[in-house]
């Protein structure tokens, strides 16, 4: 076994372009260190709807060189037996460790597969790149990024012509195209012949960001931001500034790219910790607003201050609240999130007479439905532009944030006020996720199979009216990996996460309002309790 493991390293030592990643792995290859090659090519890194995302480092279990190429090459493949032969696939990347050269590689097989190739002009958010597809007619976009993943990690994003991420059996036909592709050799890569872009292309997405605002609006909100060391800062501070807000101010510690992440454990907004610098900067700065985005700006965190301190608000808080605001400007269209988001946005475009479309979970799914006028993810994800970005934006967004926010100001209300009108018009929906990392996967599995084999019947108090398997399918959903427990007064979901080593546990509660807003605390306290209970039980349930 070990010698055939050291032949696959050598034949894979041979044809990588990398000295980097050739230097790691011919130390791994010389000190015969048979557990970590074994790790590094226990199989190939796998192409899904995510595209591919991992671990830097050699071998076919991480993100390299060799990889990106072999995944290039699958998808130039894909596209040309789809008749797209000559078309054009543009490449954005972030400011991760080897991000520019994974899109330089991209650029060099797209143009030698005799496809147009056309690279963003230098490290931008993830939105930019989705709307350049649109605006450039492109057949198909490759974003290099791990969004909020650690510093280690790196990936790679396709989106198709008509902006949105591939979704079934799109990624299956590319992984096939990829898995065929033999030597490295064989995928001619030239050393020019792509288009780099230039600033225009920026600017165009700006120009389309000021579409998100109502004409006229009001503009004084006051905030703190955070690009939390990733790329969005020279975007949002341009859109900012185009759009007439005061100029935001930016977390010093966290204001330029750097793939270390220096200054925070995860670079995700949701994580422990990630806004303790920006809290600070808040506490000195004494803002209406902080605002967060992750390291590809194509999501967006909203922190507020409550009380004695700064809250961050949930995805979810954030997605209702955006929702009010289109209502109450007169949107028409369909509203659309995940099966993991708060129903409250159903209740929200049932009363204003809007369509509402529930989705599998990510961007992929949202973005395709008909008609769709704003969409969004519990995830801090909200598409408020579809006709510009079909995915989620985290400039857009806090465009329309700090727009809500400055209207409520000049009403001397908060965006913890909205927050109360809609519990006390809804009913109080409070969401909360229990999330487990892993490093063996095996425990999110074996949960899985357990709460398969032995579902509960009563969480927290409650009921469980109704169990369904999600690998099933539904009459609205395709098949996917989960479960979903509909309780009296809540719901609960679990399912592995799709990018990163993950069981996540999505839980809503919805406690009615019985008087007016002065009865919105007490409901929020019976909510809080419940919650506790479900992660408890659940917890147990699934014996983790």
């Amino acid at each position: 076994m070990s010698e055939e493991l050291i032949a696959r390293a050598q034949t894979w030592l041979s044809e990588d372009p990398d000295p980097e990643t050739r230097e790691e792995l011919a130390k791994l290859i010389e000190a015969a260190d048979t557990d970590a090659l074994a790790e590094r090519f226990a199989g190939t890194l796998q192409f899904g709807t995510a595209g591919l995302r991992g671990e830097l480092g050699a071998g076919p279990m991480r993100m390299n060189r060799s990889v990106v190429i072999r995944a290039a090459a699958g998808l130039a493949a894909y596209l040309k037996g789809k008749g797209q032969s000559g078309g054009l696939v543009v490449i954005g990347y972030d400011a991760r460790h080897k991000s520019a050269d994974f899109a330089r590689d991209t650029a060099a097989v797209m143009t030698g597969a005799g496809l147009r190739a056309a690279v963003l002009p230098k490290p931008l958010p993830t939105p930019v790149l989705a709307f350049a597809i649109r605006h450039l007619g492109a057949v198909a976009g490759v974003e290099v990024t791990a969004s909020h993943n650690p510093p280690r990690d790196n990936g790679y994003k396709v989106y198709l012509g008509d902006g949105s991420q591939i979704v079934p059996p799109a990624d299956a036909e590319i992984a096939a195209e990829i898995a065929a592709v033999r030597a490295l050799a064989d995928v001619p890569r030239p050393e020019s012949g792509w288009e780099t872009l230039g600033d225009e292309v920026v600017g165009a997405y700006l120009a389309r960001t000021d579409a998100v605002l109502k004409p006229g609006s009001a503009r004084t909100a006051r905030t703190v931001y955070t690009p939390m060391h990733g790329v969005g800062k020279e975007t949002l501070l341009a859109a900012f500034a185009r759009a007439g807000f005061p100029a935001p101010v930016v977390v010093a510690e966290q204001a330029e790219p750097d793939p270390d992440f220096p200054t925070v454990a995860f670079p995700n907004p949701e994580e422990p910790g990630a806004m303790d610098l920006a809290f600070a900067a808040a506490e000195r700065e004494r803002p209406d607003l902080v605002i967060a985005n992750d390291p590809d700006a194509d999501r967006c965190a909203v922190a507020v201050h409550d009380g004695e301190k700064w809250r961050m608000l949930h995805g979810d808080e954030v997605g209702s609240l955006l929702a009010a605001h289109l209502v109450r400007r007169g949107v028409e269209g369909v509203f659309a999130e995940s099966i993991v988001s708060s129903s409250l946005l159903g209740r929200i475009a049932a009363k204003a007479g809007l369509g509402y479309e529930e989705t599998l979970t990510g961007f992929k799914w949202i973005a395709r439905v008909e008609g769709l006028r704003f969409g969004y993810e519990e995830a801090l994800g909200y598409c408020v532009d579809p006709e510009g970005v079909r995915d989620k934006d985290g400039i857009t967004a806090a465009l329309l944030v700090a727009e809500l926010a400055s209207e409520l100001k000049e009403q001397g209300l908060t965006l913890l006020d909205l927050l109360d009108e809609l519990a006390v018009e809804h009913g109080l929906h409070a969401t909360d996720q229990l999330s487990v990392r892993v490093e063996d996967l095996s425990v999110i599995a074996d949960a899985m199979r357990k709460l398969r084999e032995e579902p509960p019947s009563v969480l927290a108090g409650l009921d469980v009216v109704r169990r369904e398997d999600l690998t099933e399918g539904t009459e609205t959903l395709p098949p996917t990996d989960g479960l979903r427990y509909t309780l009296d007064g809540a719901r609960v979901i679990v399912r592995p996460s799709g990018t990163e080593p993950k069981l996540k546990c999505y839980l809503e509660v919805v406690v009615p309002v019985d008087g007016g807003v002065e009865s919105v605390p007490a409901a929020r306290a019976k909510a809080k309790e419940l919650i506790a209970g479900l992660k408890r039980d659940l917890a147990v349930a699934a014996g983790i």
